[in-house]
């Protein structure tokens, strides 16, 4: 790269770090009014209004989510996607204390840091915007506001509904507890909810009229956990009962159980999912109920990309980690208290880790993403270093400075990254051949939640 090219990439460091203060208020104003999984309706308007006020072309209520968005900035290729999430956790209300104390009993919480993540990629995409024009480099940059990331799969409608069909390649990252770049793979899903209905009675007077929807799940439950032991690993499988009856004197009418099955082969996936809905078959048979299912998201496993992860892995170490204060170091010893067993040196929050190859045992729907577009992902240390995903500490810690350093670094890595591909043609040239070989000549893309529309009303 030329040395003026390099002076350029500078001027992106110091656009971000002088606006730090706007994108902190941001991300609290996210953290503050945490919104569920297609209800985040503040949160789309918040960040449309000031990606318009950045002179970028907004398309709102892509793929049939009103919620969803893109943002373009420019013309021409390359185009370089940057993705950015925004929904909350139910139940996961927690103040920015080194303690469990809920701000509201009940409320939604940002337990994964998409409040984080939706200001980072954003932040990315106006220095980017900014560099181009300063620069006078050809191209197009355009964030995705991406809802119900958890357990909506909002990008699955998206790369269903072709919005990626133009774009060279997607630089995304997501809050954690340490600051890697990995290419690496996760576990695909298949999520939906079983109803049972049956015949409500009065539970000791006349139990012999009715016939329980509860007895359904529960006998459903039983099968599926006998049928955990007839699985290959790495199958996950996650239940919770949403609908258990009103009153213990009433034979519940009604009843419902909402699942999640995870593998890391897609036809796997399927197949414990057909599996999974024969025991809802049977409980209902042998409870004399009736069942009826409905498939709520389904995402595919992350498809690596080690040619673009070496360039987020690049920059993120030009970048480096997240630097703590005295009072983060207080705040984060106490935090480190509350977890369970062996925890990392909170020093880890400064380093960058060397970049491997990972498997992940979580899922996310930008699975779908790395099946329709060259894609990589990058993590940073936004969490207290031993911190899991959808705790109340990562609550805790996202609405501290703590959460909004790592946010940063999340930005400034993203738009070094994105410079990088503008200038340097071979990059994407990589990329490409690397997605065209893992992706295989015969592959064509088959959502795992089939031809259903957005389950708009998952968290209502």
């Amino acid at each position: 790269m030329s040395v003026s090219a390099q002076v350029d990439k500078s001027s992106i460091l110091t656009a971000l770090d002088s606006d730090y203060g706007r994108y902190q208020a941001m991300a609290e104003t996210l953290w503050s009014s945490p919104e569920l999984g297609y209800l985040e309706v503040e949160s789309t308007r918040l960040l449309q209004a000031a990606l318009q006020e950045e002179g970028f072309t907004v398309e709102a209520g892509v793929a049939g989510m009103p919620t969803a968005f893109t943002a373009s900035f420019g013309s021409g290729g390359p185009v370089i996607g940057v993705l950015g999430e925004y929904d909350a956790l139910p139940g996961m209300s927690q103040a920015a204390v080194p303690y469990e104390e809920p701000l509201t009993d009940g409320a939604p919480g940002q337990a994964c840091g998409h409040h984080l993540f939706g200001t980072a990629s954003l932040a990315a995409a106006v220095a980017v915007k900014d560099w181009l024009i300063a620069s006078g480099t050809p191209g197009t940059i355009r964030y995705y506001g991406t809802p119900a990331e958890e357990g909506g799969s909002g990008k699955v409608y998206m790369v269903r509904a072709g919005l990626f069909k133009d774009v060279d390649a997607v630089i995304s990252w997501h809050a954690g507890d340490a600051n890697t770049a990995n290419p690496g793979t996760n576990l695909a899903t298949i999520s939906g909810k079983f109803r049972f209905t049956g015949r409500s009675s009065h539970a000791a007077a006349a139990p012999e009229r009715g016939r329980s929807a509860l007895d359904g799940v529960e006998a459903m439950n039983d099968m599926v956990n006998m049928l955990r032991e007839h699985t290959t690993e790495p199958t996950r499988i996650h239940y919770v009962i949403t609908d258990g009856g009103n009153a213990p004197n009433i034979v519940p009418k009604t009843a419902e159980v909402y699942y999640v099955i995870r593998h890391e082969d897609v036809d796997e996936v399927r197949s414990v999912w057909t599996r999974v809905v024969r025991t809802a078959e049977g409980a209902a048979i042998g409870t004399e109920t009736s069942m009826e299912y409905e498939i709520i998201g389904g995402t595919y496993p992350r498809l690596p990309n080690e040619a673009l992860a070496s360039v987020l892995h690049k920059n993120l170490s030009t970048v480096g980690g997240v630097q703590y204060s005295k009072e983060d170091l207080v705040f984060a010893r106490e935090i480190q208290a509350t977890l369970p067993g062996k925890v990392p040196d909170i020093a880890s929050a400064a380093v960058v880790q060397p970049m491997k190859f990972t498997k992940g045992k979580a899922s996310a729907d930008t699975g779908d993403v790395s099946w329709s577009v060259p894609m990589a992902a990058m993590r940073a240390a936004t969490w207290v270093p031993g911190t899991p995903a959808h705790s109340w500490q990562a609550v805790a810690a996202g609405g501290t400075s703590i959460g909004y350093k790592g946010m940063m670094v999340a930005a400034k890595t993203l738009a070094l990254s994105a410079a990088d591909l503008y200038t340097q043609p071979e990059l994407l040239k990589q990329a490409r051949a690397e997605f065209e070989q893992r992706l295989g000549p015969d592959f064509q893309y088959e959502a795992l939640l089939g031809d259903r529309e957005p389950a708009l009303d998952y968290r209502k």
